[in-house]
Formats: C-alpha cells, structure tokens, sequence
C-alpha cells in the first residue's frame, strides 16, 4: 500500500512537471533554468498541495464561499507563485502568468487523477 501512494505521488509529479513545461512552452514570463529546477518545482508544487493548501482552503473559504469557487484559482495561482518565490531558477513574472500556469497545471493533474483512479497495481508475495 505504502509503495502504491509513492507511486502515484511520482506520476502525479510527472503530470505536474509536463504542466509547468506545456506552461512554459505556452506563456511568457514563466521561465525555468534546466530541466532539474522543472522536476523539483513539479515536486514542491505537490509539498505545498498536501500542507499549506488545505491550510490556506480553510483561511480563505468564506471568500471562496462568497466567489462560488473562483477564489480558488487565485490560491492555486499563489501556491505556484510561491513556489517560484522559493525555487531558485524559477520566475514568474506577472499574477496573471501565475494564473494561467495554474489552470495549465490544473488541467494536466486532473488528467493525471482520471488516469489514476483507473490504474490498479497489486504486490503479492508468495512463499514456498
């Protein structure tokens, strides 16, 4: 079981990284220095999705209430921005890059959820 969630985490993080580089393919001011910073951004943008995201969905969730959901694209372009504020060799240079990376990513995730869900990988140990 244990080996299943590394597993999907990796592939998650696959997904994330073929979003940021699709994002950068697609939109000016997104920029990474080697293909390294790309798959550690990948990694950390999933870090910041499992501890300060839910954190930050609770702060914020009247707004989010209030906007029908809309707000949540500003929190995932700020989880991104954040990122690039940590990463070195990664800039984002305006709100609105941020904000269309996010939905890139969004997109490439969700694809990567609906791949998953249907992926099944079972470990049996027989001993003799």
């Amino acid at each position: 079981m244990k080996n299943r969630k590394i597993l999907e985490f990796c592939l998650r993080a696959a997904f994330a990284s073929l979003g940021l580089w699709l994002a950068t393919a697609i939109l000016n001011g997104l920029r990474f220095s080697d293909a390294q910073t790309l798959i550690m951004a990948a990694l950390l943008l999933g870090v910041m999705n499992a501890v300060v995201r839910p954190l930050v969905l609770i702060l914020t969730l009247p707004i989010t209430v209030v906007t029908l959901g809309l707000f949540l694209l500003v929190i995932n372009a700020g989880m991104l921005g954040l990122v690039a504020y940590i990463l070195d060799g990664f800039t984002i240079d305006r709100f609105a890059t941020a904000l269309w990376a996010s939905l890139i990513v969004s997109f490439c995730s969700a694809v990567a959820a609906a791949l998953l869900g249907g992926l099944s990988i079972q470990f049996k140990i027989h001993r003799h």
